[in-house]
């Protein structure tokens, strides 16, 4: 059974940082890209970040590139995506997807829980 286990999401100030991993089990999960995914309140879902299966390329969105960084540990079979100077607008429902090639093409078959990241002062 695929599971993908989101944690380390919280309240955090503005400017603050924040680190999330996704715990993948089921899978081969160093074959596979992976992805982050939110949602904000009361809006639709919005790509964050990618990584194909080796680690070795890193893809983002405009509104997170050079705060975010995401990375794997495969052999942890591990996802983090670090999140560094936060700002309101971060605010969402952080999830975890994995892809269905080794390198991301924006086509998931799996989707963690996810992990609520709130930024206010």
């Amino acid at each position: 059974e695929v599971q993908l286990v989101e944690s380390g999401g919280g309240l955090v100030q503005p400017g603050g940082s924040l680190r999330l991993s996704c715990a993948a089990s089921g899978f081969t999960f160093s074959s596979y890209a992976m992805s982050w995914v939110r949602q904000a309140p009361g809006k639709g879902l919005e790509w964050v970040s990618a990584i194909n299966s080796g680690g070795g390329s890193t893809y983002y969105a405009d509104s997170v590139k050079g705060r975010f960084t995401i990375s794997r540990d495969n052999a942890k079979n591990t996802l983090y995506l670090q999140l560094n100077s936060l700002k309101t607008e971060d605010t969402a429902m952080y999830y975890c997807a994995k892809d269905v090639l080794d390198f991301p093409v924006g086509e998931y078959n799996y989707w963690g829980q996810g992990t609520q990241v709130t930024v206010s002062s």
